[in-house]
């Protein structure tokens, strides 16, 4: 049960690869419009669906993933599941982060195109048991039983269309994706020629 002087703290997992304006909107989304004072960027060593998907190295993700957050007091970068074993799964981080900080009330926060997929997670219905989740808008809302469970909520925040693959393919074809991502991130991936970036911007 969930006492009243627990901090409200929004777990946003991800690969972060890399972090974008998208995410840092959200994320300040749900600091400044719900019940959630932190948010935590929780860094997924590998995403179970995605295991195909060509990553940028864990320390690389976390740096710009930091460099990113670093002005704001409510943002926190999470690594604790780059220390867990992989393949990372949602429902084990989640029961760490309980034992850790008992202090804290833990929201998960996920997009409306993760619905679809979420009866496939492990233990979901452990998931919904343990933490609220709260759903913010992706794309077209898909239909989904799993919005009237009683820990769901739907989350009016903003609609963004920006994805880390988008950045990823600009980057290597010559193109500036500048404003998609903080300048300082921009920056130091040009700058360490992540994703074969060319520095053009």
């Amino acid at each position: 049960m969930n006492h009243p002087d627990q901090k409200v703290t929004g777990l946003l997992f991800g690969s972060f690869n890399p972090v974008h304006t998208g995410h840092l909107i959200i994320a300040n989304h749900f600091v400044q419009y719900t019940r959630i004072e932190e948010v935590w960027f929780v860094l997924s060593p590998q995403n179970p669906f995605k295991t195909d998907q060509r990553m940028l190295g864990e320390k690389q993700r976390l740096e710009l993933l930091e460099l990113a957050i670093e002005e704001n007091p409510a943002f926190i970068a999470c690594d604790i599941e780059l220390k867990m074993k992989t393949p990372s799964y949602s429902i084990h981080t989640i029961k760490t982060l309980q034992q850790k900080h008992p202090g804290r009330q833990f929201v998960l926060l996920i997009g409306s195109d993760n619905l679809e997929a979420f009866d496939r997670w492990k233990d979901h219905e452990e998931i919904l048991a343990l933490v609220k989740v709260y759903v913010y808008p992706r794309s077209e809302q898909p239909a989904s039983r799993i919005l009237s469970h009683p820990n769901v909520s739907l989350v009016h925040a903003p609609l963004l269309e920006i994805s880390s693959a988008k950045i990823r393919e600009a980057l290597t074809q010559g193109k500036c994706p500048r404003y998609l991502l903080p300048d300082k991130v921009l920056r130091r991936i040009e700058a360490r020629k992540h994703f074969q970036s060319r520095g053009q911007c």
